[in-house]
């Protein structure tokens, strides 16, 4: 079995509060909606707030994914992209680190590696999980709870601590406060959305459908209830950003404007009807599940766009029935890429520059490419020796 639960007694209580049933349950839930927001940042963490332009850009690295040697031409793509761009929050989505860390030490070490960048510059981060994180685990020992424990050891960190109950590990809402008020202008949504599919679920497996994991109901449950709450306490939906890992099913049906074939007319539809942009080099691998996420998002309506990795070698962005879902290309120079001659052609990261516009937020995106950054696109492995780590996490 997977790590995570298929269903848990929490799960199904999630549910069952996020329903109304009738006028019982909605006092149960009126009530529930007067507890704090659950999943957010510590009383240590950095505060964000927009610039007093009305303006805050956040960059999105993925699947970074290497060892403690981590291929330097990452680190330098991630220096290269935060000098240029200046963010006030990056995130990494997923796949931070892969297997071949032998060590607590190596896990400490492959971190540092790709979280110094930003904490030499100080600028707030957070990572989200992917498949890949917890591959070291069986030699190391150190599973996603004790790099949490790593990753909030850093000064400019602002994961949360993980919710009690809840599927997946650091669960965060990251607010950003208005330029003018304060009260939050902006959330971003830092969602795990786990590893692999279990062996089977009421005796039967898997076998013909995606092998990858899928947002739990219960963290579908988590993300309304929260929202509902910010909705109460701010006095109005707060716009923001989600950020996942692995795909929504929602990502291959706008690709191809349905879902019951793939041609070339397809995709043509849906790149006419959805606005889509980008480069699409592999499949999407969401679950064999669908999570039900987009549908939650379409009834609240504050979530404005679904942002993944996991596939490295797209970057397509779109507007799905007026939420936007899109990639950012895989950031780490040592994991896989395009075929051949062109492998690191497509690394880069994904940048985010929000704009104040009295209670909504404007969006705008683009990627960063390493080929635009002067930076060496040979298609070979290029290992670094490991940063030296500071005194504080020595200490882990």
């Amino acid at each position: 079995m997977s790590r995570r639960a298929v269903i848990t007694a929490g799960a199904l209580g999630a549910v069952a509060a996020a329903l109304p049933l009738g006028a019982h349950a909605a006092a149960a839930s009126d009530a529930s909606l007067s507890t704090p927001v659950s999943g957010r940042p510590g009383p240590q963490a950095p505060r964000l707030r927009f610039r007093s332009d009305g303006t805050f850009k956040v960059v999105q690295f993925n699947d970074t994914q290497d060892d403690e040697r981590t291929d330097r031409r990452t680190v330098e793509l991630m220096e290269k992209v935060l000098d240029q761009e200046k963010p006030d929050f990056v995130v990494i989505n997923g796949d931070v680190i892969t297997g071949g860390c032998e060590t607590r030490l190596a896990v400490k070490q492959a971190i540092n590696n790709v979280v110094w960048p930003m904490e030499s510059r100080g600028i707030p981060w957070a990572v989200t999980y992917g498949n890949h994180d917890e591959d070291s685990l069986p030699q190391s020992g150190v599973d996603e709870a004790g790099m949490l424990e790593i990753y909030r050891s850093y000064e400019y960190n602002v994961n949360a601590e993980s919710t009690r109950g809840l599927t997946g590990t650091g669960n965060t809402i990251v607010p950003i406060a208005s330029a003018q008020t304060k009260r939050d202008a902006f959330e971003l949504w830092l969602i795990d959305s786990g590893r692999y599919a279990p062996g089977a679920i009421n005796g039967q497996n898997f076998d013909g459908y995606p092998t990858w994991d899928w947002l739990r109901m219960d963290q579908v449950a988590w993300y309304r209830e929260q929202s509902q709450r910010l909705e109460k306490q701010q006095g109005r939906k707060v716009p923001g950003l989600m950020f996942i890992h692995i795909a929504l099913w929602e990502h291959r049906f706008m690709w191809w404007g349905g879902v019951d074939t793939r041609t070339a007319a397809d995709a043509a539809r849906g790149k006419a009807r959805h606005g889509i942009v980008g480069e699409r080099n592999e499949d999407e691998c969401p679950g064999p599940i669908n999570s039900g996420m987009f549908n939650a998002i379409l009834e609240r309506g504050d979530v404005k766009g679904v942002f993944v990795g996991h596939d490295h070698i797209n970057d397509y962005v779109g507007d799905y029935y007026g939420v936007k879902l899109g990639y950012a290309p895989g950031t780490g120079f040592g994991a896989y890429g395009l075929s051949g001659a062109e492998r690191n052609r497509m690394r880069g990261g994904r940048v985010f520059e929000l704009t104040e516009a009295g209670d909504d937020v404007a969006i705008a995106t683009r990627v960063v490419y390493a080929r635009d950054l002067g930076i060496d696109l040979t298609a070979n492995d290029q290992p670094m020796e490991p940063l030296p780590l500071a005194p504080q996490q020595q200490e882990l």
